[in-house]
């Protein structure tokens, strides 16, 4: 099938893209449902971590190879089922009766949703020529973007309003409706397109990757609350040795041709610093929104809505940001991310200090404008951060490449939570205010070192000449493809 072939293409594509809508609106959604959640179940810390890091890590788990299995059997059926099961779980997400049931069913969503994103961006490749992809990846972004300025705001009116009843449940059981539409639609409407090359699978690598991440986070998450018990000791030491295997395994495969990540990505700086600011931004940005949620509705006593309303600014700057960031890519090259990530870091420095100065009498209206610089700052630094970084991969690459680097965000996302649940239960005492004031404004120095060392990490990232040339061969790619798929038209017509 050719682009032109398909003739409801941009139904297909709105289909995709609002499941990947209720996806990424799922990650931020919950962060203000926490405090309810805590006290109707009466959820441990360690349950509160897993109910955003399960989530993120079980989604980059499966994130690589659901691209492989769309590939193999086809992008519609994966992607329903991933929709399908999706929708499942948060059926039992919004009955549970225990944290643990919650944990778990978190745990599957994030699977399910691993298996659906990798199918939206590769429809994209599939249904459009290139010369019109820029547009609908814009709108993505715009979406991601939108997700992240809905999601807290809906979880936060549907938690404190009740409008369909069960509080914080309801954040769940929204997306039952959703879901069921989606399924049918993407039955009808998406088409079921394959690869011409298909690549193993490799479920080893998989489990060793995921096995070795889980044995530092696990023990972190759970070690604290149980008083850093050997086998949480032994765990950790456990992590590098499977990572170690997964490296090994990985050369191996990479020499047969079929690996999960090819190490020779590893060799050019420039993905190397990509990938870490991927997983340093992603473990700042998911723990500190987790941190401050907690603070502002335990310690002081917000609405759920308030607080979702606090992220307003970030977002919004956000948006505003990203025309700007996307036109200076190739004027600015690797001095956007290295500007973003000192905005970032002295924007979310800056609210922590309006809040400890503010103490007990502070207002969401106080950090304004330090979270619309953090905000802007997110923009500048991830809007031109693929192409940078992707300049001096080799074509052939680019693919697994772009995969890896989502999957480092979302490890990321799941390491971060860990680390500053660490710091900020071990200080959270008995949860009065002054002692959770104190607990986020230890644990807030993760995110702000974190976005610090994305600064630091753009260093690495390749020079504007190379991101001019990369445009350049882009923009002959487009062309000789577009040559390929107009030479192909009058076979492709009946």
């Amino acid at each position: 099938m050719t682009p032109q072939t398909f003739k409801r293409r941009n139904l297909a594509m709105a289909i995709l893209a609002f499941a990947m809508f209720m996806d990424l609106m799922d990650v931020t959604i919950v962060n203000v449902a926490i405090p309810s959640i805590r006290d109707d179940l009466g959820a441990s810390p360690a349950q509160i971590e897993w109910l955003v890091g399960g989530y993120v890590l079980a989604f980059a788990g499966v994130l690589i190879t659901a691209g492989r299995l769309g590939d193999r059997y086809g992008r519609q059926r994966i992607f329903l089922i991933g929709i399908v099961g999706f929708t499942l779980a948060s059926v039992l997400a919004s009955t549970a009766q225990t944290g643990s049931i919650l944990v778990a069913s978190r745990v599957l969503q994030g699977f399910f949703a691993g298996l659906m994103v990798p199918q939206v961006l590769a429809n994209v490749q599939v249904l459009y020529r290139p010369k019109e992809r820029a547009p609908i990846f814009a709108i993505l972004g715009v979406i991601t973007a939108m997700a992240a300025v809905i999601g807290p705001v809906l979880g936060g009116w549907l938690v404190t309003n009740n409008p369909l009843g069960g509080e914080w449940r309801s954040i769940f059981f929204i997306n039952v409706p959703i879901g069921i539409i989606i399924a049918v639609a993407g039955y009808f409407l998406v088409p079921n397109t394959k690869s011409e090359k298909v690549t193993d699978l490799d479920l080893v690598g998989v489990v060793l990757a995921v096995g070795g991440v889980l044995l530092l986070v696990y023990p972190l998450v759970e070690g604290r609350q149980l008083g850093w018990p050997a086998w949480s000791f032994v765990m950790m030491a456990l992590s590098p040795v499977a990572l170690t295997a997964f490296v090994l395994q990985q050369k191996r495969r990479t020499a047969e041709g079929s690996a999960l990540i090819p190490l020779r990505l590893f060799g050019n700086r420039g993905f190397v610093g990509g990938s870490a600011i991927q997983f340093l931004f992603q473990g700042s940005i998911t723990s500190f929104f987790l941190i401050l949620a907690l603070y502002v509705q335990v310690g002081l006593g917000f609405e759920a809505i308030t607080a979702g309303a606090m992220t307003l600014p970030f977002s919004i700057g956000a948006v505003l940001a990203a025309g700007v960031a996307a036109a200076l890519t190739t004027k600015l090259g690797r001095s956007l991310p290295l500007i973003g990530g000192v905005m970032m870091s002295a924007g979310t420095a800056w609210t922590i200090q309006v809040i400890r100065s503010s103490d007990a009498a502070f207002s969401s209206w106080d950090t304004v404008i330090p979270m619309g610089l953090a905000g802007l700052g997110l923009t500048i630094m991830l809007v031109p951060l693929l192409d940078i970084a992707l300049s001096t991969v080799d074509v052939n690459d680019s693919g697994a490449a772009s995969g890896t680097l989502n999957t480092f965000a979302q490890v990321g996302g799941a390491v971060g939570v860990a680390v500053t649940g660490v710091l900020f239960f071990g200080e959270a005492g008995r949860y009065s205010q002054p002692e959770l004031l104190h607990a986020l404004s230890v644990a807030a120095w993760v995110p702000i070192i974190g976005y610090a060392l994305c600064a630091l990490a753009s260093f690495l990232l390749p020079g504007l000449g190379a991101v001019r040339k990369h445009a350049e061969e882009q923009e002959r790619i487009a062309e000789i493809e577009e040559a390929r798929l107009a030479a192909q038209a009058p076979a492709a017509a009946p």
